[in-house]
């Protein structure tokens, strides 16, 4: 039986990314997309490498949209592999938190945890179908309070206290996840991982500029979340990128 993994945000960027590394590897895709269109056509490209893909309609913003899912993947396949938190968005760069307004910190957190959480409690039931499941959590260092706090790290000039903020209340949300599942004996792994500066579209920004100023390719800002999707390790309640473990 083929492994089932849902990835969100997945029809462009390091989402897609991700969805075609795990499909070459003979997962099953569902790949998710706020637009269906544009999910429809990520999946198309996917199917034309010989993947087995399919487009969902997803926005984990919307409960609607995130009841939906549920019902059709219980439906449909009655269990859950892989969950893989990718969507994720900034509304807030560069400006000071002294002045940032809460309807911009609200919207960080709408989609970066709230989303996630959501989504994440509507499938448990479906992962714990699963002989041993996996929560990824696609985070970011600059949600790290340490390295916040560290004058040598590249994030420690980050100023983006919504997008900060809500990503360092998804590691706790992966940390606290994980406990829960470890104290119970639920083989469901969670784990949070950092990409990186990669050079997408993310946050409304230009792909080249960020490339031309040393951000990541999409392929190497995916590349850990891969790794963890394709592991047949147990590891659990850890945050990491691809040159190991990060501080939280």
């Amino acid at each position: 039986m083929q492994t089932l993994t849902l990835i969100t945000g997945a029809n462009r960027g390091m989402g897609f990314e991700i969805a075609k590394a795990l499909g070459a590897h003979g997962q099953h895709i569902l790949l998710g997309a706020r637009n269906l269109d544009k999910g429809e056509a990520a999946a198309a490209q996917l199917r034309a490498t010989g993947a087995t893909v399919d487009a969902i309609q997803l926005d984990v913003t919307d409960p609607e949209s995130v009841e939906a899912v549920t019902t059709k993947l219980t439906a449909d396949y009655g269990q859950l592999d892989i969950l893989i938190n990718n969507a994720g968005a900034t509304h807030d760069a560069h400006r000071a938190p002294s002045i940032l307004p809460l309807n911009v910190i609200r919207d960080d957190f709408e989609l970066n945890y709230f989303g996630v959480v959501n989504l994440t409690q509507h499938l448990i039931p479906l992962l714990k179908q699963a002989p041993h499941a996996k929560i990824i959590n696609v985070t970011s260092m600059m949600g790290s309070l340490s390295q916040s706090l560290n004058p040598e790290a590249e994030t420690f000039r980050a100023s983006a206290l919504g997008y900060q903020s809500s990503k360092a209340a998804t590691n706790m949300f992966t940390i606290q996840l994980a406990k829960e599942f470890k104290n119970n004996a639920i083989p469901i792994t969670v784990n949070s991982v950092d990409p990186g500066v990669v050079a997408t579209g993310f946050g409304g920004g230009d792909p080249e500029a960020a490339k031309a100023r040393g951000a990541k390719t999409p392929e190497m800002g995916a590349s850990r979340t891969i790794e963890l999707a394709l592991s047949d390790d147990d590891v659990t309640a850890t945050f990491s990128n691809d040159h190991g473990p990060v501080g939280w």
